[in-house]
C-alpha cells in the first residue's frame, strides 16, 4: 500500500509540475493563472487524506521554487513555497469518510465537499502568500495603496481565478468517480 500511495504522490507531483508550466497569463511580479496546476495534488488530497496531501503540496512547492524561483528571505521561501503549496493539502480534511460519521452519507454532500476543500485549501494557500506579500513585498504597494490591500488584490487576482478553474475541473472529474477509482 505505501508504494501504490508514493506512487500517486510522484504521479500527482509531476502532473502539477507539468501543469504549472502550462500558463493562461503571467503577472509581472510573480504568480500566474494555470492549466489548473493544483488539481493533481488536491484531488489526491481528497482521495487519499490530508497527510498525503500536505506531502505532496509541499513537494510540489518545492518544484516551483526550482523551476521559477523568486527568494528575498529565507522566510519568505518558506512561506510562498512549501508553506503555501503544502496548504492545499488541507483539501484532504474534506474526505467523504470523515464527514459521513458526522452528518450521514448524503449524496449532496459528495458534491459539496470536495469543492468546499478546493476552497480551503486554496484559501489557506492564499494566506500564506498574503502574509508574505505584506511582509517582503510592500515595496511593491503603489503609494495609493497599503501593503494590506495590495497583498490582498494581488494574491487574489491570480488565486481566485486558479480556484474557479480547479472547482471545475475537480466536479468534472468527480462525476466520473475518480476518487474511488483504483483504491
Amino acid at each position: 500500500m505505501r508504494i501504490k500511495l508514493l506512487a500517486e504522490v510522484a504521479g500527482a507531483v509531476a502532473l502539477s509540475g507539468a501543469l504549472n508550466l502550462v500558463r493562461v497569463f503571467t503577472f509581472p511580479e510573480g504568480g500566474s493563472i494555470t492549466l489548473a496546476a493544483m488539481t493533481p495534488v488536491i484531488l489526491l488530497a481528497l482521495r487519499r487524506g490530508a497527510r498525503a496531501g500536505i506531502i505532496a503540496g509541499v513537494i510540489f512547492g518545492l518544484v516551483v521554487l526550482i523551476e521559477e524561483p523568486f527568494v528575498v528571505h529565507p522566510v519568505q521561501l518558506l512561506l510562498d513555497y512549501p508553506v503555501a503549496f503544502g496548504a492545499l493539502g488541507l483539501a484532504g480534511l474534506f474526505q467523504r469518510k470523515h464527514w459521513d460519521r458526522l452528518v450521514g452519507s448524503r449524496p449532496s454532500m459528495s458534491r459539496v465537499l470536495p469543492v468546499t476543500g478546493v476552497a480551503v485549501a486554496i484559501a489557506a494557500r492564499f494566506l500564506s502568500h498574503f502574509v508574505s506579500g505584506i511582509v517582503y513585498f510592500a515595496s511593491y504597494a503603489p503609494s495609493d495603496q497599503g501593503p494590506i490591500l495590495y497583498s490582498a488584490l494581488y494574491n487574489a487576482s491570480y488565486l481566485v481565478p486558479e480556484m474557479v478553474i480547479t472547482a471545475i475541473v475537480i466536479s468534472i472529474l468527480l462525476r466520473f468517480n475518480v476518487l474511488d477509482l483504483y483504491r
